[in-house]
């Protein structure tokens, strides 16, 4: 069951075909445990298995998206000995992989601090949509760590430069919401009371289109960040075309295209 009982976590279905997961501990701002960890690693792989999942959304409750992990519990890291530890550190890269993983598109609305995991959660979405309050740090340097962490410093370079990622990361500064997005680390800013709605807006809108064609969307850009040539990429998008014109979506798609569009424009 994805919907739980969880004890960090909580899911709505606000509309069909759309989850949201809420990080659910405001009175820690939302920050990360072992527990959190597994929860969301098992609820990510569960929903990556609903047959009706069109969009998930994720975001945190109270007034921050996810401070990080839990420094009530980062006092206990150093007895774990180094095994342990890159256990834990295994688990937690786990769950965030799971959500990237997740075959539909994934829409992070931050509302508030995004700080070293929870920013890495943020990176792992798809579309980032953040509140005026969100702010972004990966002050890892700063506790003796390395900003190499959870996909960290492979997600952020292709999103905002290298350059800039090098300069934020070794400064170890904050990053409000008007510079992450002029920089491109999220889409668009949205007043704080309507963040929850522009990102359902924007699930519907994702929700109007071909869920095959969705899908293997999401896919080929994932893959494409990976490969290493142009031709590599061609080859990947050519068999999810290919793939795609067998289904029933495109041809009640351009079926419903010719209906609506003047004769001039009609398909030769």
């Amino acid at each position: 069951m994805t919907d739980g009982p969880w004890t960090t976590l909580r899911l709505d279905r606000p509309r069909e075909g759309v989850v949201v997961l809420t990080l659910d501990r405001p009175d820690r701002l939302n920050a990360m445990t072992a527990t959190m960890f597994a929860e969301l690693e098992t609820v990510a792989l569960a929903l990556d298995r609903e047959e009706g999942l069109r969009v998930l959304v994720v975001t945190g409750a109270g007034r921050a998206f996810c401070a990080g992990y839990d420094l009530a519990d980062a006092e206990a890291l150093p007895s774990l000995g180094a095994l342990g530890m890159l256990d834990l550190q295994e688990r937690a890269a786990r769950a965030l992989a799971a959500v990237r993983g997740i075959r539909v598109p994934v829409v992070a609305a931050v509302n508030g601090a995004a700080a070293g995991g929870g920013m890495a959660l943020a990176l792992a979405a798809d579309i980032r949509l953040a509140a005026p309050t969100a702010k972004f740090n990966a002050a890892f340097v700063t506790i003796g760590l390395s900003a190499g962490d959870l996909g960290t410093s492979w997600l952020l370079p292709r999103l905002i430069g290298p350059a800039a990622t090098a300069e934020f990361v070794y400064t170890g500064r904050l990053m409000e919401a008007p510079e992450a997005e002029r920089r491109g680390l999220v889409n668009r800013i949205v007043p704080a009371n309507e963040l929850l709605d522009a990102a359902l807006a924007m699930a519907e809108q994702i929700c109007a289109n071909s869920p095959g064609g969705v899908q293997l969307s999401k896919r080929a850009l994932q893959a494409n960040m990976e490969v290493t040539s142009y031709a590599a990429a061609l080859e990947l998008e050519n068999r999810g075309q290919a793939l795609l014109t067998r289904t029933e979506d495109m041809g009640e798609a351009l079926a419903a295209m010719r209906e609506r569009r003047p004769p001039m424009f009609t398909a030769r």
